[in-house]
């Protein structure tokens, strides 16, 4: 392999994208061996969304990097064994099991506070009925406990919900499983292995540990990329980068200082390059500005933007291949048809790409055909379409 240049610790633009892709499982053979559970580990966190179009977005990620993985299998890998749990990083995300100490400092900034943007009528009173609950029944979802909602609007939560988020937020519970998307409740001791229950580690381990991460999750970030990956604050991230093990480099175009996972600098990323539709949730591309400066691509999730006023469509799914963004597509199901409601190519020579992505989407979900209903020109329709029928044959 071709080694990256060392005195200067310069990349050139391509070399940082390239960088990027293999940090976030892109480039190179998938890690098959490691399946899902290693996908997690890799990317150290899995962010949740509410929003199923082909499936929801936590069941898109290790699809996006390893192929047509059974959604059975995805679930099982999440939520079994105690490999997992839910806790708030970038958002709300699926986490490594063994990244659980390291989140001491958040679970400590939330009951510093003392309280979430849900006020709990009696906190004492309100919170021991949870917990008694949840020794003498075991694991219990919100509907389990009582319910989530007073009536009304969603976030009309109840006291009981309050409650039991409030002791999320501060580890006193611990989601390490869903049921039919719901969350499931139970006592840390219980779902956490011994060696991983405590909080003893301070806010600076934590804190270094955290940004180690997230830098070898990216391969190379700037300050804000880093720090974003685990919503953390810059002077955060400002007082441990130094002992995070990550190296300053310089990349051609970005205007701004960056640090990069001294392995990712070892060689050249070389490999095969996948090509797949991504979740907008993907942290290869939550961040909008850094896919704007790595791919040149502007992406924006439009599912709360008013019908009439959205461009590309509901929850538009970038096109990655070839290493690159090249196009997106609004994805629907009819039946057992995968209808692209409504699609744009950064190029025509991308039809093949999306035809391809389409179709291996479509046999992941059960789809038997595929089909465009719009596109950003007729003719990006009409070599779509073609390139569909020359697939599906």
């Amino acid at each position: 392999m071709t080694r990256l240049p060392q005195p200067t610790l310069s990349l050139s633009a391509d070399e940082a994208r390239r960088i990027a892709l293999r940090a976030q499982g892109f480039l190179g053979a998938p890690d098959r061996k490691g399946g899902v559970r290693g996908v997690l580990r890799h990317l150290g966190a899995v962010q949740l969304d509410t929003i199923s179009v082909l499936a929801r977005s936590h069941e898109l990620i290790p699809y996006a990097r390893l192929g047509a993985v059974g959604r059975g299998t995805v679930e099982r890998a999440y939520w079994s064994q105690s490999h997992a749990f839910e806790y708030w990083s970038h958002a709300a995300c699926i986490l490594p099991m063994e990244e659980w100490p390291h989140f001491a400092f958040r679970r400590r900034a939330r009951r510093a506070r003392g309280h979430r943007w849900h006020v709990l009528q009696d906190k004492d009173r309100s919170t021991g009925a949870v917990l008694d609950r949840l020794r003498a029944e075991g694991p219990l979802t919100s509907t389990e406990l009582g319910g989530a909602k007073n009536g009304g609007e969603w976030f009309e939560w109840s006291e009981t919900k309050i409650a039991v988020e409030w002791l999320l937020d501060t580890g006193e519970v611990v989601c390490a499983e869903r049921r039919g998307w719901k969350r499931v409740y139970d006592l840390p001791e219980r779902a956490v292995p011994d060696a991983l229950l405590h909080d003893d580690l301070d806010d600076y381990e934590c804190l270094r540990r955290l940004v180690a991460l997230a830098g070898r999750s990216l391969g190379v970030g700037t300050r804000a990329d880093i720090a974003d990956y685990h919503r953390l604050k810059g002077e955060e991230f400002d007082a441990v980068v130094a002992e995070s093990g990550l190296v300053p480099v310089t990349v051609e175009g970005w205007g701004k200082p960056a640090w990069a996972d001294p392995e990712a600098l070892a060689s050249v990323p070389r490999g095969r390059h996948r090509t797949t539709l991504l979740s907008p949730f993907d942290s290869l591309v939550w961040d909008r500005p850094r896919t704007e400066r790595i791919f040149g691509f502007t992406h924006r999730l439009e599912a709360y933007v008013p019908k009439p006023k959205r461009i590309h469509g509901y929850f538009a799914m970038p096109l990655l291949s070839g290493g690159r963004l090249q196009g997106r597509v609004d994805p629907g199901r009819e039946g057992a048809t995968l209808v692209a409601r409504q699609l744009s190519l950064t190029s025509p020579k991308a039809a093949g790409a999306m035809a391809e992505a389409l179709w291996e989407a479509a046999r992941w979900v059960g789809c038997e055909e595929v089909r465009v209903d719009r596109a950003t020109t007729a003719r990006e329709a009409e070599a779509v379409t073609a390139e569909l029928r020359a697939r599906g044959a």
